[in-house]
């Protein structure tokens, strides 16, 4: 049985040590665990960053002090060889939310004083005992949503705190079997496969040869979740490839461990929006998306999907700062 324990405990103590740090530790916690050279992905307005010290002044730091005290609530917790690189790389991800008070503002979204969630997935790349390479997405805009402010059109999806697998199954602290592993990975290889012979927009009919007719797509905030196949079509996938051009530019990373398994891409797409699409205009300029799906499966068809875009990213692309709309909303 594939093996990937050591990685996992790895990360499993970072984030022990990095979510009790006190704000004057989180730098040495992420020396501690990461390469001195360490290349970190984040979503706009934190972009590429290198090394601990970067990464815990961008990043950590500022949100620890908004939300405080920090629970790291998981729901999904996998490991795997990467498929793009012919498995020359060990990933370990982890899904869910952060939770705690919000008490001061982030991002200059005013604080609430009361609970807060935000949705994560994080990516690393593990490699002689140390993070390599981390690519983190959180869901700015349902911080946003949480509290009471929404800067964008209203979304096709519903709002709300994305809950995990339906199984309870997720945290995979313990070897899989691999044989189940290469079966969700060759179940989102044909997924995959089929939305690219398609350009992004199978049909119902399609998409029931890789999707349980009662398939949930948890969206981000902007867009949002919905479920089955039909509703699935109305409320995301027809809006999506009606107006936006979409032309697929492929993945740093892909695995699945167990009946799990995911993939983000930096970017994954390339689009020219033709209009609609999240209220925005046509335009000329191609975009970039980055996104981040994680798959659960079910027998043989994909049962959920969790979605992670950079949703700010998109929208700067385009014109539409969306950090500067909200705090126009806010000094209203």
């Amino acid at each position: 049985m594939a093996d990937f324990s050591s990685s996992k405990a790895l990360v499993r103590r970072f984030y022990d040590e990095l979510d009790a740090a006190p704000e004057a530790e989180i730098g040495r916690v992420l020396a501690r665990f990461c390469a001195p050279d360490l290349l970190w992905r984040g979503m706009h307005p934190f972009y590429l960053q290198s090394g601990p010290e970067a990464v815990a002044e961008t990043f950590w730091i500022p949100f620890r002090r908004a939300l405080r005290p920090i629970q790291r609530r998981m729901d999904v917790f996998m490991a795997g060889a990467n498929h793009i690189d012919g498995g020359a790389t060990e990933w370990v991800t982890s899904m869910g939310h952060l939770m705690g008070l919000f008490d001061a503002d982030w991002l200059g979204i005013p604080h609430s004083r009361k609970m807060a969630f935000l949705r994560y997935v994080e990516f690393h790349r593990v490699e002689d005992g140390r993070i390599m390479e981390t690519a983190l997405w959180c869901d700015i805009l349902a911080v946003m949503q949480q509290v009471g402010l929404n800067p964008l059109p209203l979304q096709t999806g519903a709002a709300f705190i994305t809950p995990g697998p339906r199984t309870h199954d997720g945290l995979m602290f313990g070897p899989q079997d691999p044989a189940e592993s290469q079966k969700t990975l060759d179940l989102i290889h044909r997924m995959i496969d089929d939305l690219h012979g398609s350009a992004m927009g199978s049909s119902q009919e399609e998409l029931a040869r890789t999707w349980h007719e009662d398939m949930i797509w948890f969206g981000p905030a902007g867009i949002g979740a919905t479920y089955t196949i039909p509703r699935y079509e109305e409320q995301h996938q027809g809006p999506f490839s009606r107006h936006l051009d979409v032309s697929g530019v492929g993945h740093l990373c892909r695995f699945a461990e167990g009946n799990y398994g995911g993939f983000f891409g930096w970017p994954n797409l390339t689009m020219r929006p033709l209009g609609g699409f999240m209220g925005l205009p046509a335009s000329d300029k191609r975009v970039e998306m980055r996104v981040v799906d994680i798959y659960r499966r079910a027998g043989d068809r994909l049962a959920e999907n969790w979605i992670f875009i950079d949703i700010p990213y998109f929208l700067f692309q385009q014109g539409v700062d969306v950090l500067d709309r909200m705090a126009q909303i806010v000094r209203r």
